[in-house]
């Protein structure tokens, strides 16, 4: 707005103008914003680094199995300065590991195909031609590592081509290593058909999405979450046919997710992220000083202390309390609010306050937050900042393939690379 449009503007468009101008920015605690984000404290007033008082130290824990073992004897007695020979019996006193990595090198086995005549009729013979004449010539445990490299911790196809020269010298081009992906991703996608089967067969599922790029387009990034099942989907949609086209004709007794529209509908009956909410409302706190925001904020203080310990309660106890709390956010929604700010989070949780309460139906089943999902789609979203996402859609739903069944096998204990390797063999 230049000049002569706020010469126009009434006393009271000037004020409200000001007001919104003083309200204080959203930070990761007061919104959904990445930490990223915030303002960095100055020096003189941040928190000092090291061990904070009353922290016990841990030291480094030794090696189950050592490759060799080096005794260190005493010459001479300090004392008497005798000399203490090596058939003396010792006993251990301290033990100490000193670690390093091997020299790297890659293991080649060259095959020749040979040919030789034959002694009774003269004819030349030639060897049949072997597997590795028709394959790719880089072993599974190097595809294995650029998969896991390039998935787990995004290095570009550019540093992952010098990686793989300076450190175990291999030269593979970027052109082999997408090749590589390509026929790595393979295993995966069969896989998954069947984690999303046991998807479906689920009581409770959670989902959330973010956004990626995908061939220069906005794409989406979709998770899908049971206890027995972790789902990656990569789409250029966000609508509700994504989880409907996942879940297929399923659908669960629960549906978890934020209060993202598209994501509410698919279960028998939906439990809001309420992390989420409580966001708004911190937020609502600092930029308001209407007395709504607060009492919301206290009562949803109550009710997540109330679901830290919910399986020690008798189910009547659970029902009595759920009473209370809904009397109670009744009441507060009732309220009039004199603040924009204030009103426009008492109508949020008034639109929400059917789908607040579910997880008090299903103790120890449900959980009240979706962090669950969030932390799924974390690596992913560190990806897309550091790639800028992917050149082709293959590259998209290979990397999801591979994360459904890493993520999956999480759940089981497993490791990353671990998994990795037995998908590929």
């Amino acid at each position: 707005m230049d000049r002569d449009d706020l010469e126009k503007l009434s006393k009271q468009a000037l004020v409200d103008m000001v007001l919104k101008l003083q309200r204080p920015t959203k930070t990761s605690r007061t919104s959904s914003k990445p930490p990223s984000t915030d303002r960095k404290a100055r020096r003189a007033h941040a928190k000092p680094g090291g061990a904070k008082p009353g922290h016990q130290g841990h030291s480094r824990s030794l090696h189950e199995s050592p490759d060799e073992i080096v005794d260190h004897r005493p010459d001479a007695c300090p004392q008497c300065h005798g000399q203490l020979g090596d058939d003396l019996t010792g006993n251990v006193v301290g033990e100490y590991d000193a670690i390093e990595v091997p020299p790297i090198a890659p293991f080649v086995v060259r095959h020749r195909r040979l040919c030789v005549s034959c002694p009774h009729c003269s004819s030349r013979v030639k060897a049949p031609l072997p597997e590795a004449a028709c394959s790719s010539p880089f072993g599974l445990r190097l595809h294995g590592l650029a998969l896991y490299l390039k998935t787990f911790h995004a290095v570009s196809f550019a540093r992952l081509e010098g990686m793989l020269a300076d450190l175990f010298g291999v030269k593979v081009s970027q052109g082999a290593l997408a090749n590589m992906l390509k026929r790595s991703h393979v295993p995966f996608a069969a896989r998954k058909t069947d984690i999303v089967a046991d998807l479906r067969r689920a009581d409770v599922v959670a989902s959330d999405e973010t956004g990626i790029r995908i061939e220069g387009l906005n794409g989406y990034h979709w998770v899908f979450m049971s206890r027995q099942a972790i789902v990656h989907e990569a789409q250029l949609s966000r609508a509700a046919q994504v989880v409907r086209d996942v879940m297929g004709d399923h659908r669960p007794k629960v549906w978890l997710s934020d209060g993202y529209s598209a994501q509410r509908g698919h279960g028998e009956h939906h439990q809001t992220c309420l992390a989420h909410l409580a966001r708004d409302i911190a937020y609502a706190v600092e930029a308001s000083d209407d007395m709504v925001p607060l009492r919301l904020k206290m009562w949803l203080d109550r009710v997540f202390q109330l679901a830290s310990n919910l399986t020690s309660f008798a189910a009547s106890t659970v029902r009595t309390k759920k009473r209370v709390l809904e009397n109670t956010l009744a009441d507060i929604l009732a309220s009039n609010p004199q603040c924009e700010i204030a009103e426009t989070i008492r109508a949020k949780l008034a639109r929400a306050s059917p789908r607040l309460l579910t997880f008090l139906d299903h103790p120890g089943v449900v959980e009240v937050t979706n962090n669950g999902c969030e932390r799924a789609l974390r690596p992913a979203v560190i990806q897309r900042k550091v790639t800028n996402g992917f050149r082709s859609m293959w590259a998209a739903e290979g990397d999801c393939a591979v994360r459904t069944v890493v993520d999956t096998q999480k759940l089981n204990g497993s490791s990353p690379f671990k998994t990795i390797l037995t998908s590929l063999a």
